[in-house]
Protein backbone atom coordinates (compact mmCIF):
# COMPACT_ATOMS: atom_id res chain seq x y z
CA UNK A 1 0.00 0.00 0.00
CA UNK A 2 1.26 3.43 -0.89
CA UNK A 3 1.87 6.36 1.44
CA UNK A 4 0.34 9.81 1.00
CA UNK A 5 2.82 12.61 1.70
CA UNK A 6 1.93 16.26 2.27
CA UNK A 7 5.01 18.44 1.79
CA UNK A 8 5.43 22.19 1.31
CA UNK A 9 7.72 25.13 1.94
CA UNK A 10 6.35 27.01 4.94
CA UNK A 11 7.10 30.17 6.93
CA UNK A 12 8.17 29.67 10.53
CA UNK A 13 4.69 30.78 11.67
CA UNK A 14 2.95 28.20 9.47
CA UNK A 15 1.95 29.93 6.23
CA UNK A 16 2.56 28.88 2.61
CA UNK A 17 1.72 32.36 1.25
CA UNK A 18 1.26 35.81 2.78
CA UNK A 19 -2.02 37.76 2.92
CA UNK A 20 -1.60 38.84 -0.72
CA UNK A 21 -0.85 35.27 -1.86
CA UNK A 22 2.87 36.02 -2.35
CA UNK A 23 5.52 33.42 -1.59
CA UNK A 24 8.22 33.76 -4.24
CA UNK A 25 10.25 36.35 -2.33
CA UNK A 26 10.83 34.07 0.67
CA UNK A 27 10.10 30.45 -0.36
CA UNK A 28 12.79 29.86 -2.98
CA UNK A 29 14.88 26.76 -2.35
CA UNK A 30 18.57 27.02 -3.17
CA UNK A 31 20.46 24.18 -4.87
CA UNK A 32 21.16 22.37 -1.59
CA UNK A 33 17.47 22.43 -0.62
CA UNK A 34 16.34 21.52 -4.13
CA UNK A 35 18.68 18.50 -4.04
CA UNK A 36 16.97 17.36 -0.81
CA UNK A 37 13.54 17.89 -2.39
CA UNK A 38 14.63 15.84 -5.41
CA UNK A 39 15.81 13.04 -3.15
CA UNK A 40 12.51 13.09 -1.24
CA UNK A 41 10.36 13.04 -4.39
CA UNK A 42 12.45 10.67 -6.52
CA UNK A 43 10.00 7.79 -6.08
CA UNK A 44 6.71 9.69 -6.27
CA UNK A 45 4.27 7.91 -8.56
CA UNK A 46 1.38 10.41 -8.39
CA UNK A 47 0.92 14.07 -7.49
CA UNK A 48 -2.51 15.13 -6.22
CA UNK A 49 -2.84 18.89 -6.68
CA UNK A 50 -5.22 21.74 -6.17
CA UNK A 51 -5.65 24.15 -9.10
CA UNK A 52 -3.34 26.92 -7.87
CA UNK A 53 -0.56 24.51 -6.97
CA UNK A 54 -0.93 22.75 -10.32
CA UNK A 55 -0.73 26.01 -12.26
CA UNK A 56 2.43 26.91 -10.36
CA UNK A 57 4.02 23.47 -10.84
CA UNK A 58 3.08 22.95 -14.52
CA UNK A 59 6.08 25.11 -15.52
CA UNK A 60 8.29 22.10 -14.74
CA UNK A 61 6.92 20.66 -17.97
CA UNK A 62 5.94 23.71 -20.00
CA UNK A 63 8.70 26.32 -19.45
CA UNK A 64 12.19 25.43 -20.70
CA UNK A 65 13.69 28.50 -19.01
CA UNK A 66 12.56 27.28 -15.58
CA UNK A 67 13.63 23.71 -16.28
CA UNK A 68 17.13 24.71 -17.42
CA UNK A 69 17.97 26.99 -14.48
CA UNK A 70 20.35 24.45 -12.94
CA UNK A 71 21.17 20.73 -12.79
CA UNK A 72 18.89 20.34 -9.76
CA UNK A 73 16.07 22.10 -11.62
CA UNK A 74 16.48 19.72 -14.55
CA UNK A 75 16.40 16.77 -12.15
CA UNK A 76 13.21 18.08 -10.52
CA UNK A 77 11.61 18.54 -13.96
CA UNK A 78 12.44 14.93 -14.81
CA UNK A 79 10.87 13.74 -11.54
CA UNK A 80 7.75 15.89 -12.10
CA UNK A 81 7.27 14.82 -15.70
CA UNK A 82 7.65 11.09 -14.99
CA UNK A 83 4.84 11.02 -12.41
CA UNK A 84 1.08 10.91 -12.89
CA UNK A 85 -0.90 13.95 -11.80
CA UNK A 86 -4.48 14.41 -10.61
CA UNK A 87 -5.71 18.02 -10.52
CA UNK A 88 -8.77 19.02 -8.48
CA UNK A 89 -10.47 22.08 -9.93
CA UNK A 90 -13.98 23.33 -10.59
CA UNK A 91 -12.70 26.01 -12.97
CA UNK A 92 -10.07 24.37 -15.20
CA UNK A 93 -11.40 22.89 -18.42
CA UNK A 94 -8.13 21.35 -19.60
CA UNK A 95 -4.53 20.82 -18.49
CA UNK A 96 -1.36 21.42 -20.57
CA UNK A 97 0.76 18.65 -19.03
CA UNK A 98 1.06 14.97 -19.91
CA UNK A 99 0.04 12.17 -17.56
CA UNK A 100 -2.54 14.49 -15.99
CA UNK A 101 -6.17 13.81 -15.09
CA UNK A 102 -8.62 16.55 -14.19
CA UNK A 103 -11.25 16.06 -11.47
CA UNK A 104 -13.90 18.59 -10.47
CA UNK A 105 -14.18 17.28 -6.90
CA UNK A 106 -11.85 15.73 -4.34
CA UNK A 107 -13.01 12.15 -3.86
CA UNK A 108 -11.58 10.54 -0.71
CA UNK A 109 -12.57 7.06 -1.91
CA UNK A 110 -10.66 7.51 -5.16
CA UNK A 111 -7.58 8.69 -3.22
CA UNK A 112 -7.85 5.70 -0.87
CA UNK A 113 -7.98 3.44 -3.93
CA UNK A 114 -4.93 5.17 -5.45
CA UNK A 115 -3.03 4.57 -2.20
CA UNK A 116 -4.16 0.94 -2.02
CA UNK A 117 -3.07 0.32 -5.60
CA UNK A 118 0.37 1.86 -5.20
CA UNK A 119 3.58 0.48 -3.78
CA UNK A 120 5.20 3.90 -3.63
CA UNK A 121 4.66 7.46 -2.56
CA UNK A 122 1.86 9.77 -3.61
CA UNK A 123 2.01 13.44 -2.72
CA UNK A 124 -0.76 15.90 -2.10
CA UNK A 125 0.18 19.50 -2.78
CA UNK A 126 -1.72 22.62 -1.86
CA UNK A 127 -3.14 23.36 1.58
CA UNK A 128 -6.80 23.34 0.54
CA UNK A 129 -6.83 19.91 -1.08
CA UNK A 130 -4.39 18.58 1.55
CA UNK A 131 -6.76 19.82 4.26
CA UNK A 132 -9.49 17.65 2.75
CA UNK A 133 -7.20 14.61 2.68
CA UNK A 134 -6.11 15.26 6.29
CA UNK A 135 -9.76 15.58 7.34
CA UNK A 136 -10.46 12.14 5.83
CA UNK A 137 -7.45 10.55 7.54
CA UNK A 138 -5.63 9.86 4.25
CA UNK A 139 -2.30 11.63 4.89
CA UNK A 140 0.45 9.36 6.23
CA UNK A 141 3.42 11.73 6.32
CA UNK A 142 3.91 15.47 6.62
CA UNK A 143 7.16 17.07 5.54
CA UNK A 144 7.80 20.74 6.21
CA UNK A 145 10.56 22.90 4.78
CA UNK A 146 10.62 25.74 7.30
CA UNK A 147 11.88 29.10 6.06
CA UNK A 148 13.54 31.55 8.45
CA UNK A 149 10.77 34.14 8.03
CA UNK A 150 7.45 34.95 9.70
CA UNK A 151 4.51 36.36 7.75
CA UNK A 152 1.94 37.15 10.44
CA UNK A 153 -0.94 35.80 8.37
CA UNK A 154 -1.93 34.38 5.02
CA UNK A 155 -2.71 30.92 3.68
CA UNK A 156 -2.12 28.35 6.41
CA UNK A 157 -0.17 25.14 5.82
CA UNK A 158 -2.34 23.00 8.13
CA UNK A 159 -6.09 22.91 8.65
CA UNK A 160 -7.83 23.09 12.03
CA UNK A 161 -7.52 19.37 12.76
CA UNK A 162 -5.70 17.63 15.55
CA UNK A 163 -2.74 15.68 14.27
CA UNK A 164 -0.46 13.54 16.39
CA UNK A 165 2.94 13.31 14.75
CA UNK A 166 6.17 11.38 15.25
CA UNK A 167 9.37 13.03 14.07
CA UNK A 168 11.03 10.77 11.49
CA UNK A 169 13.89 12.96 10.32
CA UNK A 170 15.29 16.48 10.38
CA UNK A 171 17.85 18.32 8.29
CA UNK A 172 19.39 21.80 8.46
CA UNK A 173 20.46 23.71 5.38
CA UNK A 174 23.08 26.41 4.93
CA UNK A 175 20.44 28.99 3.89
CA UNK A 176 18.67 28.69 7.27
CA UNK A 177 15.87 26.39 6.12
CA UNK A 178 15.07 23.31 8.18
CA UNK A 179 13.33 20.19 6.90
CA UNK A 180 11.16 18.28 9.36
CA UNK A 181 9.65 14.94 8.38
CA UNK A 182 6.81 13.45 10.41
CA UNK A 183 4.69 10.32 10.38
CA UNK A 184 1.01 10.94 11.11
CA UNK A 185 -0.07 8.83 14.06
CA UNK A 186 -3.60 7.58 14.68
CA UNK A 187 -5.54 10.12 16.77
CA UNK A 188 -6.62 8.66 20.12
Amino acid sequence: MGKLLYSMIVSLDGYVADREGEFSSWAQPDEQVLAAINEELENVSTYLLGRRMYEMMAVWETDAEVIEQSPESMQFARIWQSADKVVYSRTLESVPTRRTRLRSEFDPQEVAQLKAGSDGVLTIDGPTVAGEAIGHGLVDQIDVLLCPVTLGGGLRFLPDHRLDLALRDEQRFDNGMVQLRYDVLPTP
